[in-house]
């Protein structure tokens, strides 16, 4: 059964470990702003979320790239760039409605989450288990993130407009 990040918002305390140690196994370096991996922060509610590419089963990134450089991996499902192929044209984070896909500013070719081969970084280096790589039955495509998020954006709406 394909595998999937699970990531629980409730538990990150905001450490960046994830980003950290995601820059440093793509680049060598701990370069946090070169991460595929980022942790959102609601100042308000002093509360982080991390996020990135959710491997999505219909791919906008695949389906936008003109020179099909963003395969499926067969072992992971992952939604994988092929350097090589990548002419840099920055379709596919455009197409990308996260904003999960990203270009790299030295080679100018498009990087996203490939889910590390199957042993994602950013889970093992984790300390609150807030990121779990899990089987894709247990692990909704967003989860608790967005149940949360519908929840803060209508509490906004009301405190904006008076009424839902």
């Amino acid at each position: 059964m394909p595998k999937m990040l699970k990531i629980e918002p409730d538990k990150c305390t905001g450490c960046m470990q994830c980003e950290l140690a995601c820059s440093y196994v793509k680049t060598g370096m701990f370069q946090p702003s070169r991460s595929l991996i980022r942790v959102h922060i609601f100042d308000e509610q002093a509360a982080y979320t991390p996020y990135t590419c959710f491997q999505c089963k219909e791919s906008w990134c695949v389906t936008a790239c003109p020179v099909n450089a963003i395969v499926t991996d067969p072992d992971t499902g992952a939604k994988v760039i092929v350097e090589q192929a990548c002419v840099g044209c920055s379709l596919c984070t455009i197409a990308c409605p996260f904003g999960t896909v990203f270009l790299d500013p030295g080679n100018h070719v498009a990087m996203k989450c490939d889910l590390c081969g199957g042993e994602p970084a950013c889970v093992s280096a984790c300390p609150t288990d807030c990121i779990e790589y899990t089987d894709v039955k247990d692990a909704p495509a967003a989860g608790a993130w967005t149940g949360k998020l519908a929840g803060q954006i209508e509490a906004a709406y009301v405190d904006a407009f008076g009424t839902t």
